[in-house]
């Protein structure tokens, strides 16, 4: 059974993410969070991956971050897809090329059947830039929960 055909990530999986989560976040005033979905509601059936990882985006409130730094990597289990999702914040720091880029290599582990190595790869280099461009500030707070979502 493969990655994208059961439930992908056990408890130690999930707090491991949490963790490295926790961990970038700590020096930036960033939030990222992962949402890994088993498959599509019958009236998402003709909306696009990406479109779901927006309304995911919107759903889990990460637009509404102090600065607009939020940063979601959303899977989709039953199109075997996903995507990696920067609010404006990010956006105007990071140009397209470094999701697109990004992704690649979050492909790549997940090909290798490495999914917790593919997420925490992509927490890490979304970490480097959040932590070079939006450093932790005296008095920020952590705005979202580090947990995985899965639904």
């Amino acid at each position: 059974m493969s990655f994208f055909e059961r439930n992908p990530l056990s408890k130690e999986d999930m707090d491991r993410i949490a963790e490295r989560i926790a961990a970038v976040e700590k020096q930036t005033i960033g939030e990222i969070r992962v949402s890994i979905h088993k498959s599509r509601s019958f009236g998402e059936r003709n909306t696009s991956v990406y479109d779901l990882a927006v309304k995911n985006f919107y759903e889990l409130g990460m637009a509404q971050t102090k600065d607009k730094t939020g940063v979601l990597i959303y899977m989709l289990l039953s199109d075997k897809k996903f995507h990696i999702i920067g609010d404006e914040g990010i956006n105007k720091k990071v140009s397209k090329e470094f999701w697109d880029i990004l992704a690649m290599k979050v492909a790549e582990y997940f090909r290798g059947n490495k999914f917790v190595e593919g997420i925490c790869f992509a927490v890490d280099e979304v970490g480097k830039i959040l932590i070079k461009e939006f450093p932790m500030k005296a008095g920020d707070t952590n705005e979202l929960s580090n947990e995985v979502v899965v639904s």
